[in-house]
C-alpha cells in the first residue's frame, strides 16, 4: 500500500512538473480573475441580458448573470453602455498553416515530359493530390501578424487547414492568443477536408475538373476496401487517415453554385453529407442549394463597383459581372430566407481589414443582425462540434468576448477590445470617443468643422464658404492638439476637450495672441474610409436572378404547356413522310398528329406556310462542359454528367438552330476517354435537370494522330506514340477488364461464404465491364481505314461491340465490315484537309454510308456548326444524291438511333418527346430560321419574343451601368472591368496549360491560379 502511495505521489509530481515548467524570474500563480460590470451582454443571438456581469477566471467564462458573488481580489471593470458579444469563430481558415509555393517551372515543354507518378516518399497515397494523413496540428505555428489582422474584425478562434489538394486531411482548432502553440492550439481532428482543386501536385493526373471528381471517388472506394481488406499485402498510411477521418465533419471547399450541385450530387453518392464552403453565388440557385440541405459557410469577397465611365468599357463589360456586382452581397440574405444553415468566413477577401464592411453591405442587402451574429459564433461552433469550447458566453467555455462601444452591427461600431483566452487585446481605446461629424465652430475666419477619420486619429478639416483648409491633428484620449495654416498667414495652434458633442479649448494665433474657441456637432458622420467601400452600394436592389444567370437568361424559367400547330408542313420522319396536319402535344408529349385536330385548352400556334421537324440531335458535341480532356492512355472512370456547364451560351444558339438534344462527349486525348453525357438543351435548368434520366450510357474511344500526341510539338513521354501502342493499350485494358470482371463474378457467386472480402472496385475497370456485359456503348473518334479495322478486329477477338465510329471520314473504305457488325457512322459533311489523317476524305461519305445501309448521322464536333446542322444535314442531297427525307434523318431520326433513343426521340409521332422545332421555311434550306424551338412541350426559344427579350436585357444593362456611374460620382472606389476573351470554340483535342500543368478550360484554370495565390 505504501509503495501505490509513493508512485502515486511520483506521478502527481510528475504531472505538476509538466504542467508548470521552470521558468526564470518570479512567478504570479494566483487566479486571473476579471468581473465586468453592466454591459449588454449578447450570450447567443437569441440571448440579450442587460446591466449584466461577466466573471472571468484565467482563461474561462466562469458566470454570466447579474449581482452575484465574486472572488474580492477580481479586477473590476465598468462597462456601462457597452456591449460584450462573443467572439466571432472562422471555420474556413488557413491560419498557421506552412505558406504553399508552387514550385518554380513550367511552360508548355514541361507538359510533354508527363510525370505520372508520385515523387512523396513513404507508404502514402499514389496520388499527390490525396494527402489526408497530413494534420493540421502538427503544422500550427503562430501568426502574429496574420492573428492581429483577425482579432481586429472580431474574430477569437479559428479552425484552420492546409488548402491545398483534393483530399487536404483534416483541421485544427486555435485561438488567435499569441502566448505560445501549446496555449492557442485547442482541440486537433476537428473535420476533414475536400476540394476539386489538385493544388501544388505536381502529377499530370489528374488534369480536369472531372478527373478530380474521379480521382476522389475513387478514394473512397479504395479507403472503404482497404479497412475491411484481411491478409493486406502492403501498408498504405493516406488510407488509414483517410477511413479515421470519416467520423470528422467533412468540410468541401466549391467556387460556384455549379460546385456546390456538384458537391451535393458526389454526397449522395458516397453517403456523405457535406459541409459546402460557397462560392458566394448561392443565389442563383437558391432553391436546388436548399435542397441540398447543407451547411454552408459563406465568404463575403463581394466584387468592387466597375467603372464604366469609359463607353467601350461599358459596352463591353458582360451583363452577369454588372448584376453579380449588384446582387452577391444579397447571397447571405437569400440562404438565410430559405432558413439554410450557415457560417461566414474571411475566407477569399483580399484584405480581411475590409470584413466588417462586406457584412455592413450584406446586412443592407438584407441579411437579419440575429443572422449576422449567428453565422459567426453559433452556427460554425455547432457544425463542427466545437461549441463546447467557443461561440457563446456560458459558463466553462473559453472566455472569447468582444467589447464593443454599441451594437456591433451599427455602421460606426467600434470593436474596442477583443479577449482572446482570457487575454485583452486593445483594437480601439475604450476611453476614446468617436468624434466623426459636421461642426459649427466660432474659430476666427471660420463657421464650419469636419472631422472623419478613425477615433484615434481624427482628420480635421476648417471651412467658410468655398475655403477650406486642412490641418494637423494629435489626440490623447479626449484632448486634441490641433494646428493649420490659412493662405500667406502663420501656423495657428489649437488645443481642445472633448465633452458632450462639444470640443472647446484655447488657441494661439500667428502673431502669438491667444484666444478662445469652440465646436459644436450638428450631424453625425459614420466614417467610410477606402476600405469601407462597400457601405456605399444601393441599398435597394431592382434587379432579378436570371435562369441561367447570363446574357438571354429569363427572369423565370419556361412552363410547359399544352400546344397545337395547325396546318404545318409536318417532316413526321415516319412512313407518312411529309405532310400538312395539326400536331397536338399535351404533358410534353406528342398526342397526335391529323386534320382538324380539336385544341381543347391547348394554346394554338398557327404553322400555315412553315414546317415543323422534330428537334435536331447531335450526335458528337462538347458544349456545356467544364472540363473536355483528362490527358490519360485511358480515363473511363470519369463522367462528363459531373462537369456539366448549365450556362453556356452555346446552348441558347444552338437552340437559336433547331439542336434539343447534344451528347456531350469526352475529348480525343485518350486511347479510352470518359464517359458521356446526353442532355436536352433547356436553357436555364441546372445541369442534373438538363440530363436525359434513364438515358443510355456511352463512352468515348478515339484513335490517331490525337491519341498517340502526334501533333505534339516535342516528342511525348506519354504511352502510346505509335498507332501500334494505341491497339496493344485496348488490348491490355480490356484483357484487364475481363479479369476483374471474372474476380467479382466469383465473389457474387460465393459472397455467402464467411470470410470473404470483395475485391477493390475500380471505376476505371467497372466501365469497361458495363462495355463487355453490353450495358455502355462506345463512340469510337475516327479517320483512317487501318484503323478502323484494327478496333473491329480487336472489339471482335475480346468480345465487345463498337456502337458508332465518330469522324470517320475514310468510312466510304470500310462500310461493308461496319455492316457486317451493326456498327454506325457520324460523320462530318465537308470537313478535310485540316490535318494528313483527312487528306482521303470525301464530301460523299456520308451519302455512301447511309446508300450501303448504316445508320448515318452527320455531328458537330463544333459549337458553331452545331446551329447550323440543318444545313449541314442539306449538303448530303448535294454531295451524294440524297433525298431531303434521308438527308434530315441525318440529324434527326438517325442520331436517335445511335442513341438508342429512337423510342422517344427522332420523329413526330404519338407518343414520343414533343421536341420540335417550328421553321418559317424548308428546314433544309439557308434561309429556313427556327420560329419555335419546343422541348418536352416547354418553348426554350421564340424568335417572336427574341426582339423583346433582347431589349429588356440591354434595359437592364443601361440600368446598371447608370447606378455604377452614379456611384462612382459619389466617390465610390472602383476598379476597371475584366473584358471577358471571346469563348473559344473547344474541339476533341482542345487543353490548355498553365504553369507545366495540362488546363483544358477557364474553370480549372481560373481554379489553379486560385489555388496557387496568382
Amino acid at each position: 500500500m505504501k509503495k501505490v502511495f509513493l508512485l502515486l505521489l511520483l506521478l502527481v509530481g510528475q504531472l505538476v512538473v509538466f504542467a508548470q515548467p521552470n521558468q526564470n524570474g518570479v512567478q504570479d500563480k494566483r487566479p486571473g480573475y476579471f468581473l465586468f460590470k453592466n454591459a449588454t451582454i449578447h450570450v447567443d443571438p437569441g440571448t440579450v441580458l442587460e446591466n449584466a456581469w461577466l466573471l472571468i477566471k484565467e482563461d474561462r467564462i466562469e458566470k454570466v448573470g447579474q449581482n452575484f458573488d465574486y472572488p474580492k481580489s477580481a479586477q473590476v471593470i465598468d462597462l456601462q453602455g457597452r456591449h460584450i458579444y462573443p467572439s466571432f469563430v472562422d471555420i474556413y481558415s488557413d491560419y498557421g498553416m506552412p505558406e504553399l509555393r508552387r514550385q518554380p517551372g513550367g511552360g508548355r515543354g514541361s507538359f510533354f515530359e508527363m510525370k505520372f507518378d508520385s515523387d512523396k516518399k513513404g507508404a502514402f497515397s499514389y496520388n499527390q493530390a490525396i494527402k489526408p494523413e497530413v494534420k493540421a496540428a502538427e503544422l500550427f505555428t503562430i501568426n502574429t501578424k496574420a492573428a492581429d489582422e483577425l482579432r481586429k474584425i472580431g474574430f477569437g478562434a479559428v479552425v484552420s487547414h492546409v488548402k491545398d489538394g483534393i483530399v487536404r486531411g483534416n483541421s485544427v482548432l486555435v485561438t488567435l492568443a499569441e502566448e505560445k502553440e501549446s496555449k492557442s492550439l485547442i482541440s486537433a481532428d476537428v473535420s476533414s477536408h475536400y476540394s476539386f482543386l489538385k493544388g501544388l501536385s505536381t502529377q499530370t493526373y489528374p488534369v480536369s475538373l472531372m478527373g478530380c471528381v474521379a480521382l476522389l471517388r475513387q478514394t473512397y472506394y479504395d479507403a472503404d476496401w482497404y479497412k475491411k481488406a484481411k491478409n493486406k499485402s502492403e501498408r498504405n498510411l493516406s488510407m488509414e487517415a483517410f477511413a479515421a477521418n470519416l467520423s470528422l465533419p467533412s468540410v468541401f471547399q466549391g467556387s460556384n453554385f455549379h460546385d456546390a450541385l456538384r458537391i451535393g450530387k458526389l454526397g449522395s453518392e458516397l453517403g456523405v453529407k457535406y459541409i459546402v464552403k460557397s462560392g458566394g453565388d448561392d443565389y442563383k440557385r437558391i432553391d436546388e442549394i436548399k435542397a441540398l440541405n447543407s451547411h454552408l459557410i459563406l465568404p463575403l469577397n463581394f466584387p468592387k463597383a466597375l467603372d464604366v465611365e469609359d463607353p467601350m468599357d461599358a459596352e463591353s463589360v458582360a451583363l452577369a459581372d454588372l448584376k453579380h456586382w449588384e446582387l452577391a452581397p444579397g447571397n447571405p440574405a437569400a440562404v438565410a430566407s430559405k432558413g439554410i444553415d450557415f457560417s461566414l468566413t474571411t475566407a477569399d477577401l483580399a484584405q480581411k481589414s475590409t470584413f466588417l464592411a462586406q457584412l455592413q453591405a450584406a446586412i443592407k442587402a438584407g441579411l437579419s443582425k440575429k443572422d449576422a451574429l449567428a453565422g459567426l459564433t453559433t452556427n460554425p461552433s455547432r457544425v463542427l462540434k466545437i461549441d463546447g469550447q467557443v461561440g457563446t458566453i456560458r459558463n466553462g467555455l473559453l472566455a472569447n468576448f468582444l467589447i464593443t462601444d454599441k451594437d456591433i452591427f451599427e455602421e460606426k461600431a467600434r470593436i474596442l477590445e477583443n479577449w482572446v483566452q482570457g487575454a485583452k487585446f486593445v483594437i480601439n481605446d475604450i476611453s476614446t470617443a468617436d468624434i466623426a461629424g459636421k461642426y459649427t465652430t466660432t474659430l476666427p475666419g471660420f463657421n464650419r468643422l469636419t472631422i472623419s477619420g478613425e477615433p484615434g486619429k481624427p482628420a480635421i478639416e476648417l471651412a467658410q464658404d468655398t475655403v477650406k483648409v486642412k490641418s494637423t491633428v494629435s489626440r490623447d484620449k479626449d484632448f486634441l492638439t490641433i494646428s493649420y495654416k490659412k493662405g500667406k498667414e502663420g501656423v495657428t495652434r489649437l488645443t481642445g476637450l472633448v465633452a458632450d458633442n462639444k470640443i472647446s479649448g484655447q488657441g494661439i494665433d500667428p502673431k502669438g495672441q491667444a484666444f478662445s474657441w469652440s465646436a459644436t456637432l450638428t450631424e453625425e458622420n459614420p466614417t467610410v474610409t477606402r476600405q469601407d467601400s462597400a457601405r456605399v452600394r444601393p441599398t435597394e436592389s431592382k434587379g432579378k436572378v436570371l435562369y441561367p444567370f447570363v446574357a438571354y437568361g429569363n427572369a423565370e424559367l419556361p412552363k410547359a404547356q399544352d400546344l397545337l400547330i395547325r396546318n404545318a408542313t409536318v417532316w413526321t420522319n415516319e412512313k407518312e413522310g411529309n405532310i400538312v396536319a395539326d400536331v397536338l402535344v399535351k404533358n410534353g408529349k406528342i398526342h397526335s398528329l391529323g386534320k382538324n385536330l380539336a385544341a381543347g385548352n391547348a394554346k394554338v400556334i398557327d404553322g400555315t406556310g412553315k414546317h415543323l421537324t422534330n428537334g435536331i440531335i447531335d450526335e458528337h458535341s462538347h458544349i456545356a462542359l467544364f472540363s473536355i480532356n483528362e490527358v490519360e492512355t485511358v480515363s473511363s472512370e470519369v463522367r462528363q454528367e459531373d462537369v456539366i456547364n448549365s450556362e453556356d451560351i452555346n446552348i441558347y444558339r444552338q437552340l437559336a438552330g433547331g439542336v434539343t438534344t447534344s451528347q456531350l462527349l469526352h475529348g480525343s486525348a485518350d486511347c479510352i476517354g470518359g464517359q458521356s453525357a446526353i442532355i436536352k438543351l433547356k436553357w436555364g435548368e441546372t445541369p442534373e435537370k438538363l440530363i436525359i434520366p434513364n438515358s443510355p450510357k456511352f463512352i468515348k474511344f478515339a484513335l490517331g494522330e490525337n491519341v498517340k500526341r502526334g501533333n505534339a510539338s516535342t516528342t511525348p513521354n506519354r504511352y502510346p506514340i505509335t498507332r501500334m501502342g494505341v491497339e496493344q493499350v485496348f488490348v491490355d485494358a480490356f484483357t484487364r477488364a475481363i479479369a476483374y470482371k471474372s474476380e467479382w463474378d466469383a465473389y457474387n457467386k460465393a459472397k455467402v461464404k464467411t470470410g470473404l472480402t470483395a475485391p477493390r472496385k475500380d471505376l476505371e475497370l467497372d466501365a469497361l465491364v458495363e462495355i463487355l456485359n453490353g450495358e455502355r456503348h462506345i463512340t469510337c473518334h475516327s479517320y483512317v481505314q487501318s484503323e478502323i479495322n484494327m478496333l473491329m478486329k480487336v472489339a471482335d477477338s475480346l468480345g465487345f461491340k463498337i456502337n458508332t465510329f465518330t469522324h470517320i471520314l475514310e468510312g466510304y473504305k470500310v462500310a461493308d465490315k461496319m455492316k457486317e457488325r451493326n456498327i454506325s457512322g457520324s460523320t462530318f459533311s465537308d470537313w478535310w484537309a485540316y490535318k494528313m489523317e483527312v487528306k482521303e476524305a470525301i464530301p460523299f461519305n456520308a451519302a455512301i454510308l447511309n446508300k450501303m445501309g448504316i445508320t448515318t448521322a452527320i455531328n458537330s464536333d463544333d459549337a458553331e456548326m452545331a446551329r447550323r446542322l440543318n444545313q449541314e444535314a442539306a449538303k448530303t442531297v448535294l454531295y451524294g444524291g440524297l433525298s431531303e427525307e434521308e438527308a434530315w434523318k441525318t440529324v434527326t431520326l438517325n442520331p436517335a438511333k445511335m442513341l438508342h433513343l429512337d423510342t422517344r426521340l427522332g420523329s413526330i409521332k404519338s407518343g414520343k418527346d414533343a421536341d420540335l422545332v417550328l421553321w418559317t421555311d424548308n428546314p433544309l434550306s439557308i434561309y429556313a430560321k427556327p420560329e419555335k424551338t419546343i422541348i418536352d412541350g416547354t418553348v426554350y426559344f421564340d424568335l417572336d419574343t427574341k426582339e423583346q427579350q433582347e431589349k429588356d436585357l440591354q434595359e437592364e444593362k443601361n440600368r446598371l451601368v447608370q447606378v455604377l456611374l452614379a456611384e462612382k460620382g459619389k466617390g465610390t472606389p472602383t476598379e476597371r472591368p475584366v473584358m471577358r476573351q471571346r469563348q473559344e470554340h473547344i474541339h476533341c483535342d482542345h487543353i490548355m496549360e498553365y504553369d507545366g500543368v495540362s488546363v483544358e478550360n477557364l474553370d480549372l484554370f481560373l481554379r489553379i491560379l486560385n489555388a496557387s495565390g496568382k
